[in-house]
């Protein structure tokens, strides 16, 4: 997590007007985080942090693309992200997220962000992603169309016919 203490907010320490960060988010931050959805990818991050009476409201917007393997051919396609996402935080007793609002302990006042902005990132991705027809690396198809070639040659077991035919007996 060494890489990823650029993403430390100190919540303690802000200010009262509103602060800017900005992150440009690629291959190194995809690996550190370790997450199984995106490998790859360069997002440029622009952080708005805006305190308010009991919190701070963080906006992001995000803008690049993520690399991400094709549900259909499974090689690697490119999809855009071009968002803007919410997040609320607050200093209190102990560390918590309830979904809505993310607790801070106050004796720490810090947040690492790498992991909430990774998750909003990846809802950006649809569920399904495949490449546009045409686009899909063809030597996917042709392992599968040999691995089907190759079972239609194989014998079947003896066992399965004789089974096959008191199936048929019984349907006749």
């Amino acid at each position: 997590m060494d890489r990823l203490c650029a993403y430390e907010i100190d919540f303690k320490g802000l200010g009262s007007g509103k602060e800017t960060r900005h992150y440009v988010v690629g291959d190194d931050f995809f690996a550190a985080v370790e997450g199984k959805e995106v490998k790859q990818g360069r997002v440029e991050v622009d952080l708005e942090i805006r305190p308010t009476a009991a919190t701070f409201e963080l906006t992001f917007q995000m803008k690049g693309y993520v690399t991400v393997e094709c549900d259909r051919c499974l090689g690697d396609m490119q999809l855009p992200i071009d968002a803007e996402a919410k997040l609320r935080v607050k200093l209190g007793d102990e560390n918590d997220d309830d979904g809505e609002t993310i607790t801070v302990a106050e004796e720490e006042g810090t947040l690492n962000l790498a992991w909430n902005l990774y998750e909003l990132i990846a809802l950006e991705i649809p569920i399904r992603h495949v490449h546009p027809d045409g686009e899909c690396y063809d030597g996917m198809f042709d392992k599968a169309d040999e691995d089907e070639v190759t079972a239609e040659e194989q014998p079947t077991d003896p066992r399965w016919d004789a089974l096959k035919a008191i199936l048929e007996n019984n349907n006749n």
